[in-house]
């Protein structure tokens, strides 16, 4: 396979704060006030009077010394949180900005969706925004007709295609980008979050789509995204940025692992003070207070060796006696699925439960995949919800073994371990 994109020791620098005074009469007056020993008459409050310190503390690297190599027809994705230089990235491909430093080389047209309304004038129409960027991309007037129905059907908007842009909804015109950008011919396709502003239905559509555009057609995808299923879904390889630097770049199951187990579990047990809770809603009769992980095998704390049964303790309280408590307690893989979710009632348990009480479960054969999981518990009271936790605490199932009898498992085939019965 020929490569479709390098990066070669790839930066980008922003400066803070404003550049430069505005008008020549300022910086005379600047200069002339710095000469007689006076403060400077543009001073901002608070702001130190000397303009040589001017250095590396107004200056932000969104991306550090960016190496890649991807190949024709790969869909990579490319994930990491909120101001890791994900969309520099991207722009950077895109050409719509300059590296600071470093090289890209990029084989074949670009095709990219990077925000709400990059690359649509707002005042042409729906049809000639098609023909706009199509002529952007070199193609001739013949080509993109032929390839016009496609576009108008895929994204639904026949009856506004003649209608200025600028009165489409952000759905709409997410809508009518992406099908430009995935149906014109180009050999890369460059989508960024925006995909987030339209429905479920439009973003399985879009997905499949740059399934076919990669596996089918041998394009090349760049996606960025914070659903960590769509990526795994579509991308067979990722890359996770961290502070404007590359900190892993491979198989996807295995970048997702590493952004996910990135930031390091409190090790204490957790308290739920600070979380907002039902108990604001239905009073305070009744309330977790904190959770922890029971487990035998591990030495780091809030977590289970692969293979073995997972076990917790939860401390409730109680301002009154409540008889016959329902506690609930559910799992969560990092997607937000939810993988089991008994409670105590379900099995004919009651907690008869006044001031503290201390409640264990345990889950015998159920094994999860390495990774990392969420808590939510649940206390009801004669069909009253008296206290819910989201997300109170998170554990994560670590790839060591606790037993030889159990054979390593990635997790890309599910996160459920079942030991099932083979006949034939």
């Amino acid at each position: 396979m020929s490569i479709a994109i390098k990066a070669e020791n790839l930066s980008k620098a922003y400066q803070l704060g404003e550049i430069g005074t505005g008008t020549i009469s300022r910086d005379l007056e600047r200069w002339w006030a710095k000469v007689r020993g006076k403060e400077d008459p543009f001073l901002k409050i608070g702001e130190t009077n000397d303009r040589s310190t001017k250095g590396n503390s107004d200056v932000v690297w969104s991306l550090k010394d960016i190496n890649f190599e991807i190949e024709q027809g790969d869909a990579v994705g490319i994930i990491g949180r909120n101001g890791a230089g994900k969309s520099t990235l991207l722009k950077i491909l895109s050409r719509v900005t300059s590296p600071t430093t470093g090289s890209v080389k990029i084989k074949g047209r670009v095709a990219s969706l990077l925000e709400v309304g990059t690359g649509f004038h707002p005042e042409l129409t729906g049809r000639e925004n098609i023909f706009l960027n199509g002529a952007i991309l070199g193609m001739r007037k013949k080509e993109i007709k032929r390839r016009l129905d496609e576009i108008v059907d895929f994204a639904g908007v026949e009856r506004y295609l003649d209608t200025p842009v600028k009165r489409y909804s952000s759905g709409m015109y997410v809508r009518l980008a992406f099908a430009v950008a995935a149906h014109l011919e180009s050999e890369i396709l460059i989508v960024d979050e925006v995909l987030a502003v339209g429905d479920a239905e439009f973003q399985k559509k879009c997905l499949g789509k740059m399934g076919d555009v990669s596996k089918g057609e041998g394009r090349t995808v760049l996606f960025v995204s914070h659903n960590m299923g769509s990526i795994r879904h579509l991308c067979s390889n990722a890359i996770y940025l961290k502070n404007g630097m590359i900190s892993g770049y491979g198989e996807t199951d295995k970048i997702i692992f590493q952004y996910i187990n990135a930031d390091p579990i409190d090790n204490s047990i957790e308290n739920f003070s600070h979380i907002p809770r039902a108990d604001k809603n239905y009073g305070k009769e009744f309330s977790f207070e904190h959770c922890q992980t029971l487990s035998k095998l591990s030495d780091v704390s809030n977590s289970f060796l692969y293979g073995e049964e997972l076990s917790f303790k939860i401390k409730a309280y109680a301002k009154s006696p409540l008889e016959k408590m329902n506690i609930g307690f559910r799992i969560e893989d990092d997607m937000g699925i939810s993988l089991t979710g008994p409670r105590s009632m379900d099995h004919g348990i009651g907690f008869d439960i006044d001031g503290y009480k201390d409640i264990e479960i345990e889950f015998p054969g159920f094994n999860l995949a390495p990774g990392r999981y969420f808590i939510t518990l649940t206390g009801i009271y004669r069909g009253v919800c008296l206290d819910q936790v989201e997300k109170c605490i998170a554990f994560d199932v670590r790839h060591e073994l606790a037993n030889r009898t159990i054979r390593p498992h990635s997790g890309a085939w599910g996160k459920i371990i079942t030991q099932p019965r083979w006949k034939s």
